[in-house]
């Protein structure tokens, strides 16, 4: 899209790009490619035939008696979903995976190749093409096998099994209600057949179950309890070969060491102090001096803004970083980075997406006089002929019941039940750790409090915009008189620019509403109108506008294009706007969270 532009040429790629591999590394990445194909062709192998009777009939033909199939062509859904979920935890190099392949597969070659020493098995060229595919399957899992280097979670076994365990049980026992209930064979069946029958059609479909002559069932019965032990497949397979989930969040000396590295190269990022959020861990270059912070969402590693430090330290950060992602296979992203930290991401293989711009004012250059500045120059009277007030104060310098009460507001003031921020939010609010904060706080004539922002620091002489919240009886207007009336005081503190808000694809809006703008621009500038009626997209690019700010561009940062839907689910959990709905993640987020801490209730610093 116009507004989604690559961050870097192709000359810069290049420059920036790391030399080949040599040749074994590349016949080793060819070789764990191969199986992921092969377990890929066996998933939709095995689909055509549970869908195509002529087909079935041919794989079941060739799989019982005097043939055999190769490694997991069993023609059945639960070879389907066993050889589709295994594709795609190779895919992330798995070593868990790699190893579940190797125990299943090593002695299945081995089987066929002394049964080929048997004349019943010898003269059939298809048994030679099973145990050749086989063999060609295990040889590249024996050479890829460096490749597979991700670990998983420690609990995963014991959760497998328990999956396992109740999965068999509650398909077992449905299964074996419905061929009781169904059975159209003469004499009845015992309990004992009855489970065997269940057991065998869970595997297959297929003439494998026809071994229990005392059970005759309707195909959809059989085909349900095939699903049954497909879906236990594939729980028990995910919490296999599940990511760690990424609890270590930011210590205390963590958080020591990201401060004294924001105390030094602060100003290079206005995002730079939401680095300190405590959902999120730290990882640093192997000098120290550069960190990047990142949490983990949905097997998504999720970094915000620039890496905190040394630029010159911001490679060794970013790779200890993606090699941390390796390790346990999770898909690396940056959101809101700066142009300056995108270009390094993007020489380490990231792409980058341009997502939107920051809102930035030069405080020196901001004033109201002048008729570009006539709206916001008469909501400013306005509000103040209205007998609003604004006290501008330090967090260090609000009494502790003080601040008791402006948390209490925010939270009282917050729209909606849903807590949202990350990339753009620190999540608290009036801890102690953050005295240098600044709090705005708005009270009307009757010296009744109406709204309050809160920015965080920039270096020693900037502010970033992290809190917005107002009463929504008090006067419309009341966040730009707030706005206002922090730039016209700005110097009072020694702040000399100020981040407000994101404004997402603004040069969209921008470039679409110009003469001469293509179809295309116009097009997708007419798609973001549409859902700006739901989501403040235009409205917060007008809001910050009226300000004559210098925009500054904000990349998302990938390593896969197909990685993107992914990656955009898990910034909308992490931002809040989607919330998982299982309670052991919503204890673990309650026993994260330190005392006193507040989680803002806008992404993008939104709330007006």
């Amino acid at each position: 899209m116009p507004a989604q532009q690559s961050l870097l040429v192709p000359a810069q790629r290049d420059a920036g790009a790391s030399p080949s591999p040599p040749p074994g590394l590349r016949l080793r990445a060819r070789a764990a490619a191969a199986t992921v194909w092969y377990l890929r062709l066996l998933a939709v192998l095995n689909i055509v035939a549970v869908v195509s009777l002529p087909f079935r009939e041919e794989v079941h033909e060739h799989n019982g008696g005097e043939f055999f199939t190769p490694y997991l062509a069993t023609a059945g859904l639960v070879s389907a979903v066993l050889a589709l979920f295994l594709a795609v935890v190779m895919r992330r190099r798995k070593r868990a995976a790699w190893v579940f392949n190797l125990l299943l597969a090593g002695p299945l070659f081995v089987l066929y190749v002394l049964a080929l020493t048997q004349d019943r098995f010898h003269d059939h060229v298809f048994n030679w093409v099973s145990a050749a595919l086989t063999g060609l399957f295990v040889t590249a899992l024996l050479i890829g096998r460096r490749e597979f280097h991700a670990v998983g979670d420690r609990s995963n076994p014991r959760l497998a099994l328990a999956v396992g365990v109740c999965g068999v049980l509650v398909s077992a026992g449905l299964g074996t209600w419905l061929v009781d209930a169904t059975n159209r064979a003469h004499g009845g069946a015992s309990l004992t057949e009855r489970i065997g029958y269940v057991l065998l059609r869970g595997v297959s479909v297929g003439p494998l179950a026809d071994r229990v002559p005392a059970v005759h069932a309707p195909h959809w019965v059989d085909i349900t309890i095939n699903l049954s032990m497909a879906a236990t497949s594939l729980l028990v397979l995910y919490a296999c070969f599940r990511s760690p989930r990424g609890r270590a969040l930011l210590g205390e000396e963590d958080e020591k060491r990201l401060r004294a590295l924001l105390g030094g190269h602060g100003e290079r990022d206005s995002l730079g102090y939401f680095a300190l959020r405590r959902d999120k861990a730290a990882i640093f270059s192997p000098t120290g001096k550069a960190a990047v912070t990142y949490r983990v969402v949905g097997g998504v590693s999720l970094a915000s803004g620039d890496p905190i430090g040394d630029p010159e330290a911001w490679p060794g950060a970013i790779d200890a970083w993606l090699a941390e992602a390796r390790r346990h296979a999770w898909t690396p992203a940056v959101m809101g980075a700066s142009e300056e930290a995108g270009t390094i991401y993007a020489r380490h293989g990231l792409d980058a997406l341009e997502l939107g711009d920051e809102a930035v004012v030069d405080v020196a250059d901001f004033g109201l006089e002048g008729r570009a500045m006539r709206v916001v120059r008469q909501a400013h009277n306005r509000v103040r002929r209205a007998g609003y007030t604004v006290c501008v104060r330090r967090h260090e310098d609000i009494p502790d019941e003080e601040m008791a009460l402006l948390v209490e507001r925010a939270d009282g003031w917050r729209d909606g039940a849903t807590e949202r921020g990350f990339s753009m939010a620190l999540g608290r609010l009036g801890d102690p750790a953050d005295g240098r904060c600044v709090m705005l706080e708005c009270r009307d004539a009757d010296g009744v409090p109406r709204a309050l922002l809160s920015f965080v620091p920039w270096g020693e002489h900037g502010l970033s915009l992290d809190l917005m919240r107002r009463d929504r009886d008090g006067e419309n207007g009341l966040m730009e008189f707030m706005v206002v009336e922090l730039l016209l005081r700005a110097e009072e503190f020694g702040v000399r620019r100020v981040s407000l808000n994101f404004a997402m694809f603004r040069s969209v809006f921008e470039r679409g509403a110009r003469l001469g703008a293509g179809p295309v621009l116009r097009l997708w500038r007419s798609v973001l109108t549409f859902f700006s009626r739901w989501w403040q997209i235009e409205s917060l690019y007008r809001a910050n506008a009226k300000y004559r700010p210098v925009w500054e561009p904000r990349f998302l940062l990938f390593a896969k294009s197909s990685d993107i839907p992914r990656i955009g689910i898990a910034s909308a959990r992490a931002e809040g706007f989607l919330t998982a709905p299982a309670l052991p993640s919503l204890a673990r987020r309650k026993e994260s969270r330190p005392a006193g801490e507040y989680t803002d209730a806008s992404s993008f610093r939104s709330q007006h």
